[in-house]
């Protein structure tokens, strides 16, 4: 098996026919509030950064990968690389599963096979990823693929009416190549 791919699922780079399905998910609001997200993003500017997406992590400080199903070939969610630091060797993590397929353990298996590229082919130090504590789906998962809660951010994001914490979860590479 190569570095993003297992019996079950790879990780590729968008294509051109990725567009409407990244503008279905990158416009759902309710995901916003877990990243950055402030105002919905054009078929423009999504077809303008899967143009680019040939770019390295180096220069562009992140990578997106889509997550696809080796038996059917569907792609069902992403997953990124981003606020990559080279000189710390580390990056965030952050994914999305296509709810029609979440709870069928995809989740584990992209971050896993990521997890495995960025320490072995990126030489990656450590992974982060934040999640909101009222998550717990999400601190589950990050915790069955091996990250420790090693912080809280309080009253990190607005969710609704109120603020809510962020937990700060790493992954430190246990078998770095000096």
């Amino acid at each position: 098996m190569d570095l993003l791919r297992n019996d079950k699922i790879w990780l590729r780079a968008p294509e051109p026919e990725d567009l409407e399905r990244l503008y279905r998910w990158e416009n759902d609001t309710a995901c916003w509030n877990v990243g950055n997200t402030l105002a919905p993003y054009s078929r423009f500017l999504l077809k303008r950064y899967i143009t680019e997406a040939h770019r390295d992590i180096y220069e562009l400080k992140q990578l997106r990968l889509m997550i696809v199903l080796v038996a059917s070939n569907e792609t069902i969610g992403m997953i990124d690389l981003y606020d990559f630091d080279p000189h710390h060797r580390r990056a965030g993590i952050g994914l999305l599963i296509d709810p029609h397929f979440q709870g069928n353990g995809w989740a584990s298996e992209a971050v896993d096979l990521l997890r495995q590229y960025a320490f072995s082919f990126l030489q990656l130090h450590q992974l982060y990823a934040h999640v909101p504590a009222i998550n717990m789906k999400s601190r589950a998962l990050f915790t069955r693929c091996g990250f420790e809660m090693t912080g809280m951010l309080k009253d990190w994001i607005v969710v609704g009416e109120n603020y809510s914490d962020v937990l700060v979860m790493q992954s430190v590479n246990k078998n770095p190549r000096k």
